[in-house]
């Protein structure tokens, strides 16, 4: 699977939730966020922000024991005028959480895959910090802009809870919905190295899988890494990219794997 060094991750966290919290400035607390329409702006950053919190106190209390996961969240900021200084302080408690002393400690690890209970969050904290980032950004009509390499890693991470042994428990009908009897899609990104930048998937019938791998499929779709990911998170319609052969099947795929209810 594509994953950034930790650090790199890190980093980028905190950026992307720097941006996040701008864009959410620039917008009106009440707009309604084209691509979550069940939330406004207020609940975008309140969302972001107690997720951070919450995650990191999983992992700074060490919990392995889902039974155990905190059900208070953090209390969120008064108004927008605290929106930035609020957002600041939970994406480096979060990223301080993720340390490199964390890695192997045990922790509950939601997607139950071979991953760390750490990186696991890790890598869903920067999908957190980018995906809606971008719902931020485009409320308010800023530019997307999202480093190759950290939309490569977030692809894997797609593709990786997609075909995770908890992934049907938690969305059922997504995991019934992308089944089928070999049908391939192949995501191909123009802009990253040639072994980060492949991703082949074929519906099975016991289930999705896929693997980092470049051959001929049912479907083809050909972009940058960021607009890949904005079209697989449904931030962006299947546009602007090359489909070649079963566009339904992509269109399909897309419209049946969300990974939450904004």
């Amino acid at each position: 699977m594509t994953e950034l060094n930790a650090e790199h991750a890190r980093q980028a966290i905190v950026e992307h939730t720097r941006r996040l919290a701008e864009s959410a400035a620039a917008a009106r607390p009440d707009a309604v966020v084209p691509t979550a329409p069940r939330w406004t702006v207020t609940d975008l950053v309140e969302h972001v922000g107690q997720t951070q919190h919450w995650v990191a106190e999983i992992i700074e209390r060490r919990i392995t024991d889902p039974a155990q996961l905190p059900t208070e969240m953090a209390v969120p900021p008064a108004g927008p005028s605290e929106w930035q200084a609020w957002l600041a302080a939970s994406a480096q408690r979060v990223v301080s959480a993720c340390s490199d002393d964390a890695f192997d400690a045990p922790v509950f690890n939601a997607a139950g895959d071979e991953r760390s209970g750490t990186r696991f969050w890790l890598s869903s904290m920067l999908n957190e910090s980018v995906v809606h980032g971008a719902d931020a950004a485009i409320v308010a009509g800023r530019p997307v802009d999202i480093e190759p390499g950290i939309a490569a890693a977030l692809i894997s991470n797609h593709f990786a809870m997609l075909s995770s042994p908890t992934w049907e428990m938690q969305r059922s009908e997504s995991a019934h919905a992308i089944r089928g009897t070999g049908q391939t899609l192949q995501w191909l990104a123009t802009d990253t190295a040639d072994d980060t930048g492949a991703w082949l998937v074929e519906r099975r019938p016991d289930g999705a899988a896929w693997r980092p791998a470049t051959q001929q499929a049912d479907v083809t779709v050909t972009g940058p890494a960021g607009s890949l990911l904005l079209i697989l998170t449904r931030r962006r319609p299947l546009t602007g990219v090359q489909v070649d052969g079963d566009a339904a099947l992509a269109q399909h795929w897309i419209d049946h794997t969300a990974h939450d209810a904004g």
